[in-house]
Formats: C-alpha cells, sequence, structure tokens
C-alpha cells in the first residue's frame, strides 16, 4: 500500500479529523515561510525578522515594524491552493471538525473552512489601540508610516508577536477539538515555535499523520509520514460524506 493510499484510507475511517498547520501550508500559495532556504530568515534585513516581529520591537521601532510587515506580511493577493480547498470540502463533508493554524494570512476562511483557530491572530483584523475600531488589511497596507485611527490612536494588527501570549479561549478551542479527533494531520510546520507546537501532545488517538518537507519532533509518535508537497497530496484524496 502506497503512502498516499494509506493516508486516504486513514482519512475514510475518521469522522473527526483536526488539521495543524503552518507556514508550509501556504507556500504553495506564493507565501514565504521562516525557515525554508528561501524563507524570511534566510534574507538580509537591517534586524533579523524574528526581532523585527517582537512586541519590544514594535514599541521601540513602530514605523521600521510597519514597513516590514507591509512588504513582508501582507500578502492580500495570495489564493488558498488545494490544501485549503480539500480541508474545507472536508469539513464540508462531516469528516474535519476543525483547523488549528499558525498562520495569520487567513486563506483557510477564504477557502471555505469555518471553525478555524488562529493561534497568531489574522492580519485582517486591526484594531486601534486607543478606541478598539477595527480596520482592514488594506488599510494597513495603503496607508504609510504609523497607521492612525480617526481619533488619533495607534492601529495594531491582531497578529501574536514574539514575546506575547497567545489568546486563551483560541488555545481551549483548539485543546478541545484536537483531544476529541479520530485523527490528527499535522501539515506544513516544523513544529518550532511554542506554545502553538506543545498543542498537539494533547491528541491522543493512534491516526497521527505528519506531512511536511523535513522532519519534525512529531515523526516518531507518527503513525504516517509524508514528505511530499502538502497541495500535491491533498490534491488526491477522495471524500465520502458520513
Amino acid at each position: 500500500m502506497t503512502k498516499m493510499e494509506q493516508f486516504q484510507q486513514m482519512i475514510d475511517e475518521s469522522s473527526r479529523i483536526v488539521f495543524f498547520g503552518g507556514a508550509g501550508v501556504s507556500t504553495e500559495s506564493g507565501i514565504p515561510d521562516f525557515r525554508s532556504v528561501d524563507g524570511l530568515y534566510h534574507q538580509s534585513f537591517r534586524y533579523p525578522p524574528e526581532e523585527m516581529l517582537s512586541h519590544s520591537f514594535y514599541v521601540r521601532h513602530t514605523a521600521e515594524f510597519f514597513d516590514f510587515y507591509r512588504k513582508k506580511m501582507l500578502c492580500l493577493d495570495a489564493q488558498p491552493n488545494a490544501a485549503h480547498r480539500k480541508l474545507a470540502e472536508l469539513e464540508q463533508a462531516g469528516k474535519l471538525s476543525a483547523v488549528v493554524t499558525q498562520n495569520i494570512d487567513g486563506l483557510h476562511q477564504k477557502a471555505g473552512s469555518k471553525r478555524v483557530y488562529e493561534l497568531h491572530g489574522s492580519v485582517h483584523r486591526n484594531y486601534c489601540q486607543k478606541c478598539h475600531k477595527e480596520y482592514d488589511a488594506e488599510f494597513i497596507l495603503h496607508s504609510e508610516g504609523i497607521p492612525t485611527c480617526t481619533c488619533g490612536g495607534t492601529i495594531k494588527p491582531d497578529v501574536v508577536l514574539y514575546e506575547e501570549g497567545l489568546d486563551q479561549d483560541v488555545i481551549n478551542g483548539a485543546v478541545t477539538e484536537i483531544r476529541r479527533a479520530d485523527m490528527l494531520i499535522i501539515g506544513g510546520t516544523s513544529l518550532a515555535v511554542y506554545p502553538a507546537a506543545g498543542l498537539i501532545h494533547y491528541f491522543g488517538g493512534s491516526r497521527l499523520v505528519v506531512i511536511n518537507r523535513s522532519s519534525t519532533p512529531a515523526d516518531q509518535s507518527a503513525a504516517l509520514m509524508i514528505s511530499d508537497p502538502i497541495g500535491e497530496i491533498f490534491g488526491q484524496v477522495k471524500i465520502t460524506k458520513i
């Protein structure tokens, strides 16, 4: 039996699938990740990307933060790929109960997924730090310097920066879904960013699948490991409704 046939069989036998994904899910949509050879960590910037995306850098160098953020984090023309679309179809078919994502691009929702736990927030939500008025990503993209609300306050993206904590409600929801899952698919993530990566330990089932180009800490526990492109794999999945 091929790995694809094994993957298909596990999906067929499951009814509460949870997908846990990272940046590798969106690279096929043209959004750069951080740690691969052509990722952000291997590009030349005045400061390391991890520092530029930290809370302390945002506070101390707000204008430079937004300059980097607009250029590298706002990929608003990106479209969902086969992985995003098939996950949405699996949810509609009653097979997949939730997507837990470390991504902030909103492509799962754009593809039609309804239950998405965004561990690190979303570029599509931006709030004035003074009056809490909401702004969309287009406003941030086309603003200049430090984006400012009509009240005069600074508009901050609703994304979790380094040094900031995750939203407790989002964590609780994700943990509940992972605990109840009868299949956990980990895709497009090196599982290097904590505390997000630690959530997979709440899965107690036997159908653990890892789809990633490089090795991950979850490999030794996985029932199946696939290193092919994630969009290519999900593109071959056949769905039967429950």
